[in-house]
């Protein structure tokens, strides 16, 4: 992967400025090179990782295996990008293995997320299944800690 895009991915705050000199390359080349980048569509957007637990808790996760029937000449393409569609879904993924899709979903309640699944995921036509379950606690999120000790801790030695 391009040298920027590893450092944009770990920190996309750091300025041109800084980026150019960790590059050593003008600023004005940096500029042009994201914005290339953003053209090309390598980097579709910006966005901050959040402490959910330091937030209100009106929000609840979940994590959906979705089983699902591929189309003949769209594959599972047709039915993810429907599935994308719903506010409710924040991210999903073709899988391998036991299930097709994972998606990720956000709600207010717990009840809304199972009603999200009831009434508009289960309902559609290619869904075959699908297994619900709800994040209690974030330890790590997209390589971020979410709580940093100020103590490493230690394992005890037993003789």
């Amino acid at each position: 992967m391009d040298t920027l895009l590893q450092l944009l991915e770990r920190d996309a705050l750091v300025g041109t400025d800084k980026l150019a000199k960790m590059l050593q390359i003008s600023v004005d080349e940096v500029k042009k090179r994201i914005a290339k980048l953003e053209v090309d569509g390598l980097v579709l957007g910006y966005k901050a990782i959040l402490n959910q637990e330091k937030l209100s808790k009106d929000r609840v996760h979940a994590v959906i295996e979705v089983r699902v029937s591929p189309e003949r000449d769209g594959g599972f393409d047709r039915v993810a990008e429907r599935i994308s569609q719903f506010d409710e879904v924040k991210s999903c993924f073709l899988m391998s293995g036991a299930y097709d899709l994972l998606i990720f979903v956000e709600g207010r309640t717990l009840q809304e997320v199972a009603s999200f699944v009831a009434s508009k995921l289960s309902t559609l036509e290619k869904v075959h299944s699908t297994a619900t379950h709800f994040m209690l606690k974030t330890y790590k999120d997209q390589g971020v800690l979410m709580a940093r000790a100020s103590v490493p801790e230690r394992m005890s030695v037993s003789p």
